[in-house]
């Protein structure tokens, strides 16, 4: 466990180019989680980035942040405004995936003004792999993005917020609209600070698109879970491991749940500490 003098250091960003998803009155919100170096270093520390999974938090992320920490990283986990459980769920914070990079980038920005940054690392769980990659350069396919939306190619089931699609629907009518939100989804999110990536079981990998993903030039580390139902190895990981020249990785073991990176009893504990371990082995390895 993080020690009680180890705890981050808690700070709400708000972003004033996007609105708050409860209240358009107010900037959208990013809080983050950061822990600095616990040993002094002459040039700024290489700083990794911590994005969660689909209804996670940036406080539940010890299994990945903790070695990060310890081997000598400034360490940032976020909450995504709409997806974490800290403030509650929106539906836009489930399906308009999107936005997960323009946080990371705002987050980035934010930091950047306050002091000279290191080399940048970005980590990610689940949705959160889908986070890391887009800055990377992964885009979504809008076409199979509005399939999903319309129901043409079924969503799977959200067990965080299995009315998700509907209440979308109910916010966003298929208008003008929803092909504007549709663009944005297909934009270019990749931020050039970004030297490598580690993704965890990730997810919307049947959204994205071949051709992006092979643009991707900075290194790419995958693990993932053999026995993982929620997003399966041949329809979300595959597709990053085929299609991204600079990607490696492994499994994490024949019967690896989804389940087996966060839940409170998981089957293998010992299994999230190893992949831990393994991001903090490969940021050292390609950030210094």
């Amino acid at each position: 466990m993080i020690s009680d003098q180890e705890q981050p250091l808690i700070r709400v960003l708000h972003d004033e180019s996007r609105r708050d998803l409860r209240d358009p009155t107010r900037p959208r919100p990013v809080r983050l989680y950061l822990w600095e170096p616990s040993r002094p270093q002459g040039a700024p520390a290489p700083l990794v980035v911590v994005s969660h999974g689909t209804g996670g938090s940036g406080s539940n992320m010890e299994w990945l942040v903790r070695p990060l920490h310890e081997a000598g990283f400034r360490v940032v986990a976020l909450d995504h405004h709409g997806n974490n459980y800290v403030d509650g769920y929106e539906p836009e914070g489930f399906l308009h995936v999107w936005e997960r990079p323009r946080d990371v980038s705002f987050a980035l920005d934010t930091l950047a003004r306050e002091q000279l940054l290191g080399p940048v690392g970005v980590a990610g769980f689940s949705l959160g792999g889908y986070t890391s990659a887009a800055l990377a350069g992964a885009r979504i396919d809008p076409q199979n993005l509005r399939a999903v939306l319309t129901g043409t190619i079924p969503l799977p089931v959200i067990p965080e917020f299995p009315s998700a699609l509907e209440a979308l629907r109910k916010k966003y009518p298929l208008d003008e609209s929803s092909r504007r939100v549709l663009d944005a989804a297909a934009a270019d999110l990749s931020d050039p600070r970004v030297r490598a990536v580690f993704q965890v079981a990730p997810g919307v990998g049947s959204l994205v698109t071949p051709e992006s993903l092979a643009s991707v030039r900075v290194p790419v580390g995958i693990r993932w879970g053999g026995a993982d139902t929620v997003n399966p190895y041949g329809i979300d990981t595959k597709p990053y491991l085929e299609h991204i020249p600079t990607a490696s990785g492994g499994s994490a073991g024949p019967n690896v749940r989804h389940d087996d990176f966060f839940a409170p009893e998981p089957a293998d504990p010992t299994v999230r500490v190893r992949v831990g371990k393994e991001a903090a082995a490969f940021f050292q390895q390609h950030l210094g």
